[in-house]
């Protein structure tokens, strides 16, 4: 029996493997980079996307792995870790999903999507629910190619886009270990107030940009306590996990900023317990993102501000 399956990042199942195991979940197979579980559905952030109810169906044709498909609701994605030419003869006979890239700041699409895979030729596995609306949990995006300084700014464009909230004009940001500004620009498109914190310079581009103003100080030596307060602090500073979570518990403690976005970088084997240390803080998401490389995304924002 499958009662979960967890879709990792290709690259990363060794560690939402061990982040299962951790939470006391079983794998009793890999598909592909999809875990199967006989235990009930967990919170992975390692997973793209979690399939949260799995059931098995016997299919005899394409045709009947279809209208297997269709019987259950309209809208499917399909995962294909083997069977492709399977896999593609029932994609075709299903209504199709556009999985076309966003034009950052769209919102992310709000219909209901199932997933399924191929288990066999003739077994289907099939989940009416899952937890991203995105196709196999990967959201792709229109991307610029001229304006950021460097590629860091789709993980915040992929992270502001799961949370559903965008800083806007009129409210202040913080963006500590900012250089060469790749975040600082996403900020400042949106019309943001940015105050850029670096040792190192921003792109001269960026730094230029209405809104943006520049601090050469470490992000570690500022004082939340005696710093304005802002809407939102984020944080792509490479450091290890643990001193980050130090920097954010600082934070927290002196009510210093309404929302948080910050990345966990991990320098060699991933720190497990201070990802769970994250994701214990009150209102926090930790997740791991399609443009995430060894890292994961750890957000909190203020249910009292924003849309």
């Amino acid at each position: 029996m499958i009662a979960s399956a967890y879709l990792a990042a290709e690259g990363f199942e060794h560690d939402l493997a061990e982040e299962l195991s951790r939470a006391g979940r079983r794998v009793s197979a890999w598909h592909g980079r999809l875990a199967l579980s006989p235990d009930p559905p967990v919170q992975a952030a390692w997973a793209l996307e979690v399939w949260t109810a799995p059931q098995e169906i016997p299919v005899a044709s394409v045709k009947q792995a279809a209208d297997a498909l269709r019987a259950i609701q309209r809208n499917w994605a399909g995962y294909a870790a083997a069977h492709h030419r399977r896999s593609a003869l029932i994609t075709e006979k299903l209504p199709p999903v556009k999985a076309r890239p966003l034009a950052f700041p769209e919102p992310a699409p709000t219909g209901h999507l199932g997933g399924w895979t191929l288990l066999a030729p003739d077994r289907l596995l099939a989940s009416p629910a899952k937890t991203s609306p995105f196709v196999n949990g990967e959201v792709a995006f229109i991307e610029d190619r001229e304006g950021p300084p460097s590629r860091a700014y789709l993980k915040l464009w992929e992270a502001l886009t799961r949370l559903g909230r965008y800083p806007g004009p009129g409210e202040t940001c913080l963006d500590l270990g900012a250089a060469p500004g790749g975040w600082t620009w996403v900020l400042a498109k949106l019309g943001a107030q940015v105050v850029a914190v670096d040792k190192a310079p921003l792109d001269a581009a960026v730094a230029a940009m209405p809104g943006v103003t520049m601090r050469a100080e470490s992000a570690f030596g500022l004082d939340p306590r005696t710093e304005p307060k802002v809407d939102w602090l984020f944080s792509d500073v490479i450091c290890y996990p643990s001193r980050l979570l130090g920097l954010v518990q600082r934070w927290i403690a002196a009510d210093a900023a309404h929302n948080f976005v910050c990345t966990l970088k991990f320098q060699g084997e991933t720190d497990h317990a201070t990802a769970e240390a994250f994701a214990a803080i009150p209102g926090a998401v930790v997740f791991h993102g399609a443009h995430n490389k060894h890292e994961l995304t750890f957000a909190r924002l203020d249910p009292n501000q924003g849309g």
